[in-house]
């Protein structure tokens, strides 16, 4: 006999067992009601892209993280990094006959060679929403509703929503003679959240050339403390005179004021001069999401506005803004928290087989209550009803439907509260009004 094969899964990949998918699966049902409401609607691209797609859009940093091989057909390809570079891709192909502004939604797995961490794979699914073609703050400013209603369908009440801008970041780094170092320095500067400020400007200085002094002084500007008044009129005092940064200031004004006038606590919208958003694409607003209770985790919903990412595909002007729920991190905190619904099963009634020769009527039961909106599971063998009832009970369904030869003779089922260890007997034409009362 051959050796067996040791069962086991990649470094950064998992295995989702029901407990986790039938809450994943939730969560994604969920985003797509909050996109949908919002006139997001659905696309796909493929998994595997031509690398030179993908390459140098994020930055070096992102290209190091790229899975890519040559294929059978000695093509160079790449399996996508995130859902915003294919979407550019795909909008030069589309939307110039689709129309703009086009709204899009995209749930599907992303797959980055980084290191693994809390909440961190290495395959993991994005759930994206995109507005392309306009330049509109409106469009910025309906990120952060979207952001806010997603959250709250989800179930996460303590969160804060971080805003910044990348005019006023630019036009910073102008203002300190930093212009010529703009990547180098953002990609330091996106990293303070995490490694601290001595890192930070142990970075800036090795990487951006950066002086002490200038690294002092953008240091102190990121880690601004106040209300968002606060910090924007220090930003409008000491930078407002720069074009770049001015309009970036003048947007996030109009953001915190039109969110805080649609109904949004102002106390969930904060101005952090601090992100910066890793990728090089971004041009605008960026946005990072964070739980209140467990902040160590990252980012759970992030993105910005990239004006020129897609001028890469196509000569049409088509600019764009959006944000990615990171599903798999989200999950992970959910657990951490104890806040992930009980999984259950996805049907909720088990019709238990107390005789063999009875098997066609407890399918018929179980096909009439399944047109009726009830979801139905039929035990597979006439085993004793104890251990069928065992298996309900762990399986979890809520409620099982028995019938013997004397339940048949009498046109009769009983319903079995599996929670309340109650029993009763129903006429078979009352089961489904008695299951869908019970159930709601």
């Amino acid at each position: 006999m051959a050796d067996l094969i040791q069962p086991r899964t990649l470094k950064g990949f998992r295995d989702y067992p029901p407990e986790l998918m039938i809450p994943r699966e939730r969560l994604l049902e969920q985003a797509r009601r909050v996109y949908r409401s919002y006139g997001f609607a659905p696309i796909d691209t493929p998994a595997l892209e031509y690398t030179e797609i993908l390459l140098g859009k994020g930055g070096e940093e992102s290209d190091k993280i790229i899975y890519r091989f040559k294929d059978h057909g000695d093509r160079d390809v790449a399996l996508r990094f995130d859902l915003t570079v294919p979407f550019a891709r795909f909008a030069a192909m589309y939307v110039p006959k689709m129309g703009t502004p086009f709204k899009r939604y995209h749930l599907g797995p992303v797959w980055r060679g980084e290191n693994t961490g809390q909440g961190r794979y290495r395959e993991f699914w994005q759930c994206d929403f995109d507005t392309i073609g306009t330049t509109s703050n409106a469009a910025d400013i309906e990120v952060v509703l979207v952001i806010h209603d997603l959250m709250h369908a989800l179930e996460v009440e303590r969160f804060t929503i971080h805003v910044n801008n990348r005019l006023v970041l630019n036009g910073v780094l102008e203002e300190l003679g930093l212009a010529g170092k703009t990547k180098a320095v953002l990609i330091a500067l996106d990293k303070l959240p995490k490694l601290g400020r001595d890192v930070v400007s142990a970075e800036m200085s090795e990487k951006a050339a950066l002086s002490p002094e200038q690294a002092e002084k953008l240091l102190n500007l990121a880690q601004t403390q106040g209300t968002n008044s606060e910090i924007l009129e220090r930003l409008t005092l000491d930078f407002g005179g720069n074009a770049k940064a001015a309009e970036g200031i003048r947007r996030l004004k109009e953001l915190l004021e039109a969110t805080a006038t649609a109904g949004v606590d102002p106390s969930i919208v904060k101005l952090d001069v601090a992100i910066a958003r890793g990728l090089d694409y971004y041009t605008g607003t960026i946005y990072e999401t964070f739980l209140a209770d467990l902040p160590g985790i990252g980012s759970v919903c992030s993105g910005g506005r990239y004006d020129n990412l897609a001028r890469q595909f196509t000569k049409q002007e088509l600019p764009g803004v959006g944000a990615s729920l990171g599903l798999d991190r989200l999950l992970t905190a959910l657990e951490e928290l104890k806040l992930l619904q009980s999984a259950g099963t996805p049907a909720p009634v088990l019709v238990l087989q107390f005789s063999a020769d009875k098997l066609g009527e407890y399918q018929k039961m179980a096909r009439g209550l399944r047109a009726a909106g009830v979801g139905v599971e039929v035990y597979p063998e006439a085993k004793k009803i104890g251990a069928q009832l065992q298996y309900a009970e762990k399986r979890g369904h809520r409620f099982a439907l028995i019938a013997g030869p004397d339940e048949f003779a009498q046109g009769v089922w009983k319903i079995k509260d599996l929670a309340k260890r109650e029993e009763k007997t129903v006429m078979d034409s009352q089961v489904k009004e008695q299951l869908r009362a019970l159930l709601s």
